[in-house]
């Protein structure tokens, strides 16, 4: 059941152009992941790159206070390989709280790191909080060592952004911190669906497997996206569960639409969202499908800003898709051939 609680959380129109054509079937094929199809039909292979380095996203890893041996290790251990993942992806990585006697506190190193990042561009902010988290009833917290962090400061330091950010708690009690920090442009991905579900949460390893594993890349287009990754560690989390005989204790949600619900990964079928929210609300899943850490040779052809408008083409489709009941099918076909012309263009001008 989505969650939308403050704490707890056709017959197709012929086409003059062939392209056209094959561009709807390709849609209605994968639903809104248009970029692999399209990318291989109108690049190039051997695209020249630009004379200017694009921008680089950021994954900015902060490790908690492990409380015990064993979880420091483990912790350590997700951090390391989420941190080869950005490396493989060739974005900036900084890694907070792996040391214990760091000189510069865990808290005051993570509120910098966010202060010196720009605040303007397409590059992604990646932010993974890995550790433990707690919740009092009124406020969210992740555990670091000396000073802890609220989801009400978290929102604080985020406010300014502008740039695609993606948020991603990986500790038990983190539900809270979508309904703090959802906004547009936006992705929060939280290991539960509740503060009260408060023991010792696994999604944080699955998820630093999964977000540099093809085999997560559900709509095969040779990469996988940050959805794919929250859908492939939810996966594995259930199958912990059901392995060991235990009833489970974490439930993860993701929020990409700004609306501070969150969508559970059981509301999905491949990438796409199925089921029908209460009151009619917004699903999720259309952004966070748009990134990804680990980008394909056709993703990687594509300069920022054209890649950044087809993300909001996108966008403009699935929301046109969702809305095909309600309109003349004329109409609807209408809207669709213009929106994949303009994106046929922009594959045009990237060659």
């Amino acid at each position: 059941m989505r969650n939308n609680s403050k704490v707890a959380f056709g017959r197709g129109r012929p086409y003059s152009a062939p392209m056209l054509v094959a561009c709807v079937k390709r849609w209605f094929a994968i639903g809104f992941a248009v970029a692999s199809g399209l990318a291989t039909a109108f690049l190039p292979p051997n695209r020249a790159q630009a004379e200017d380095a694009p921008p680089r996203p950021t994954v900015i890893i902060a490790i908690g206070a492990p409380g015990e041996d064993e979880f420091g290790t483990g912790f350590a251990q997700w951090a390391t390989q989420l941190d080869r993942a950005a490396q493989q992806g060739n974005a900036s990585s900084i890694l907070i709280g792996i040391k214990s006697n760091e000189p510069v506190p865990a808290r005051e190193k993570l509120q910098l790191a966010l202060a010196n990042e720009p605040k303007e561009g397409s590059a992604e902010l990646w932010l993974v909080l890995i550790g433990h988290g707690t919740f009092d009833g009124k406020e969210a917290k992740f555990n670091l060592r000396g000073l802890d962090i609220s989801a009400t400061e978290l929102q604080g330091w985020l406010q300014p952004f502008h740039r695609p950010v993606a948020v991603i708690n990986t500790t038990a009690s983190s539900a809270p911190f979508i309904n703090k920090l959802s906004a547009t442009n936006r992705v929060i991905v939280t290991a539960t669906r509740s503060g009260g579900e408060m023991n010792f949460a696994r999604f944080g390893k699955y998820f630093c497997e999964a977000i540099g594993d093809l085999d997560a890349d559900l709509d095969k287009d040779g990469q996988t996206s940050l959805l794919e990754a929250f859908l492939m560690a939810a996966r594995r989390v259930k199958e912990f569960y059901d392995g060991e005989g235990r009833l489970m204790t974490e439930h993860p949600l993701l929020d990409d639409n700004g609306d501070g619900l969150g969508t559970p990964p059981d509301w999905f079928r491949g990438i796409r969202a199925t089921k029908s929210a209460k009151g009619g609300a917004a699903l999720d899943g259309l952004r966070a499908h748009q990134f990804h850490l680990i980008r394909s040779e056709a993703e990687l052809k594509l300069p920022p800003e054209i890649r950044a408008r087809r993300d909001q083409i996108e966008l403009a489709i699935a929301r046109l898709r969702d809305n095909k009941h309600a309109m003349l099918e004329d109409e609807y076909y209408q809207k669709l051939e213009t929106l994949l012309l303009e994106i046929a263009r922009l594959y045009e001008q990237a060659k």
